[in-house]
């Protein structure tokens, strides 16, 4: 996990958001994720809306301790994860006739490119094309995922991509709306990697 300085105004935002939400019974991956996506959005509904499971978290960020390629589904995701390099491939000049040659959107086409490059045991984090998560599930068992963050945002395809998600068996992080989007997507990513959110307290 990675070591940092919190500024004044960060631990001011989660002394405010702790005194509106207990998150003292979840376990500390879950409660490190729900806090920095809450703090990221300020939107306090994640607590109930978000589905993780501890041991995939843990699973998580343990690959990340390790080294894990991190795959983001655009680029607006791969610039709100701090600290990690990241593989996004929608620029790559291949997605858009790769996207042609499969029927599928560039968004999927990209995810597909980027997987190729990461390899098995990636961390995946899609925030905002519900196509591209939709690609990564059908791909699953070449790309084999240490978790999948999946908090794809929109009325299209967003939710469905989700409930997917979960039904796949992957280990993973979602949620139930089709709320989402890249800044709570890298939120998640983050909370993985910041060793002060996961020792719980040091916020305070």
């Amino acid at each position: 996990m990675t070591a940092r300085a919190v500024h004044p105004i960060e631990a001011e935002s989660y002394r405010i958001l702790r005194a509106r939400l207990d998150t003292t019974v979840l376990p500390p991956y879950t409660r490190a994720v729900t806090e920095r996506v809450i703090h990221a959005s300020a939107d306090f509904d994640y607590a109930t809306d978000l589905v993780a499971e501890e041991a995939a978290l843990a699973q998580g960020a343990a690959a990340l301790a390790a080294g894990a390629a991190v795959v983001a589904d655009v680029e607006m995701v791969a610039a709100g994860i701090t600290r990690r390099d990241t593989l996004c491939a929608i620029k790559d000049p291949r997605a858009p006739g790769l996207a042609a040659e499969l029927g599928i959107t560039r968004s999927a086409a990209a995810l597909r490119i980027a997987a190729e490059q990461a390899g098995p045991g990636a961390v995946y984090v899609v925030g905002c094309a519900p196509t591209a998560l939709f690609e990564l599930i059908a791909i699953a068992a070449e790309a084999r995922p240490a978790l999948v963050i999946g908090l794809p945002v929109g009325f299209v395809g967003a939710a469905e991509s989700k409930a997917a998600l979960r039904e796949s068996g992957l280990p993973a992080v979602s949620n139930v709306s089709g709320k989402g989007g890249s800044a709570v997507a890298a939120a998640a990513l983050n909370a993985l990697i910041y060793e002060d959110l996961v020792k719980v307290g040091n916020l305070r």
